[in-house]
């Protein structure tokens, strides 16, 4: 499975009706994609910063979707008043406790590894990490994404409010350090986002 995210800081005022349109025109044009399963947009209204991830069944299916996925991509960052960064993904760990329900929040946490190195990170996130995370008071879903050539890998815990999410920031910074010491990658950013479109329907790979 791989995914496709693109990466805007949107005007504070574009946020909502971008939302808008991402989820009632972008998704179920995406959605009629050969191999497309699904789609997600990560909101800090704070900073602005948006996400939009899109999962495709093959590395062939997402690469063959790119010429129409740009328009659609275009024409939804000059609606949010910004350019895109675009990044492509393996999806190397997914697992579900439940759906996501209104209000559900994600903390994303950005790491740097040595590329040789990726499947011992991969490793260290499904049988240390995982584990520990599902525990968590509001704990619904987590995912590790990884770009083998650069080294760069993304997790993502989704949880079921962002008072969940704030009740386990404590525990959850003691492990993400002790499970870079384990993997052997660097921490480059953590940040925590509203959930504000959930349709990824990607199967479980823990």
């Amino acid at each position: 499975m791989f995914a496709r995210s693109t990466t805007v800081l949107a005007r504070p005022e574009s946020i909502d009706s971008g939302i808008a349109h991402l989820r009632d025109e972008v998704m179920p044009e995406l959605l009629a994609m050969d191999g497309c399963i699904g789609m997600s947009m990560l909101v800090d209204r704070m900073s602005g910063r948006c996400i939009m991830t899109s999962a495709w069944q093959s590395r062939d299916a997402m690469v063959a979707s790119e010429p129409r996925v740009r328009l659609l991509r275009e024409h939804a960052s000059e609606l949010l008043g910004a350019r895109p960064q675009v990044d492509e993904w393996e999806i190397a760990v997914l697992h579900r406790d439940h759906t996501s329900r209104p209000g559900a929040c994600v903390r994303a946490t950005w790491v740097r590894m040595t590329p040789s190195e990726a499947d011992r990170a991969v490793d260290v996130y499904r049988m240390g990490l995982l584990p520990t995370m599902e525990g968590y008071e509001g704990f619904c879903s987590a995912s590790l994404l990884i770009d083998r050539s650069s080294g760069l890998g993304v997790s993502s815990v989704t949880y079921d409010s962002f008072e969940a999410m704030e009740r386990s920031r404590e525990q959850a910074d003691a492990l993400r350090e002790s499970g870079a010491r384990d993997a052997g990658v660097e921490i480059i950013e953590v940040c925590e986002f509203e959930l504000a479109i959930a349709h990824l329907r990607v199967p479980e790979m823990a």
